[in-house]
């Protein structure tokens, strides 16, 4: 069934936005903080932690730019107010990466002191591979003022690796781990997957023998399971590490690893700009496509 998931995917750009939400929804808190709000108290109450991401990285301008600093600063207020076991994810080029790398630097400046003051982190995210090396290099200028900042790295990279090796010698490492999900070249990429697995197995493994901070962000059991023995065997504490997940993405293996007694962190988005981010997501998972469109068309 492999070939109807990835064709649903494929077709999905014809139809309604209204439609598609229908795929989306399981990913997205809502389109208002509020929702967020109220999708993370869910996640408090069943024992994940989580992150919130307002979405909407497609900026064309500096206003645009200012108006996402003002609203990752409501979400450092509006979590403080809950008193909500989160932190805050940014993307840069939702702060003007693109446009202005002085200004994106000071808006997300602006955030981090926010978030210091209310004693809260966040959480750089990463983005295609045009942006690894500034947003490195703004992870680093902010990493001599902050320590409530962390940056990700993505397994599938080939420099990633290197990036990791030079954190951990700076001293800086405290990173979220990904496999990535942006279409790279192969010039710059691994393709193959179990290559893929591997440099993620090999970097959690060298920020945690560092003393560094690990959050460990897959859906992959095998891969999750090799981590657990590598935690087990190396002795590693509980406080080097965290699993993270997406939201409405492999709930059942969120609720084991909750009930093993591991700190687990979701990420929440929000934001009326869904429609990019969720595109992303059904390409990555494209069997979800496939089971919804049965799920609506073919009756038992």
């Amino acid at each position: 069934m492999q070939w109807f998931n990835r064709f649903i995917v494929w077709i999905l750009p014809i139809f309604p936005k209204s439609f598609i939400w229908l795929f989306s929804r399981r990913y997205i808190a809502g389109q208002s903080l509020l929702d967020g709000i109220e999708k993370t108290k869910e996640l408090n109450q069943s024992g994940c932690c989580a992150t919130i991401d307002v979405l909407g990285e497609d900026i064309h301008s500096l206003s645009e730019a200012t108006l996402a600093k003002e609203e990752c600063m409501h979400v450092l207020d509006t979590i403080q107010m809950n008193m909500l076991d989160s932190n805050h994810s940014l993307k840069l080029t939702q702060l003007g990466l693109k446009i202005d790398k002085k200004k994106c630097f000071q808006n997300v400046k602006d955030i981090v002191q926010k978030a210091k003051q209310l004693n809260n982190f966040v959480r750089i995210d990463m983005e295609d591979s045009t942006c690894t090396t500034d947003t490195l290099e703004i992870y680093r200028k902010l990493r001599k003022t902050y320590n409530n900042v962390g940056a990700v790295i993505q397994a599938y990279l080939m420099r990633s690796q290197e990036d990791v090796r030079q954190l951990i010698e700076e001293g800086i490492a405290h990173l979220r781990i990904c496999k990535g999900i942006y279409d790279e070249s192969p010039e710059i990429a691994y393709k193959d997957r179990e290559k893929i697995k591997e440099n993620y197995i090999q970097m959690v493994e060298m920020v945690l023998d560092s003393g560094g901070y690990v959050g460990i962000a897959t859906h992959d059991r095998g891969v999750i399971n090799r981590i657990i023995e590598m935690i087990r065997s190396g002795g590693y504490p509980s406080s080097q590490f965290e699993f993270q997940m997406l939201l409405g993405v492999t709930e059942h293996l969120r609720k084991e690893l909750v009930s093993q007694g591991y700190r687990l962190r979701v990420y929440v988005p929000y934001g009326d700009q869904w429609y990019g981010y969720c595109t992303r997501r059904l390409k990555e998972n494209p069997q979800v496509a496939g089971h919804i469109i049965k799920n609506i068309f073919i009756r038992k």
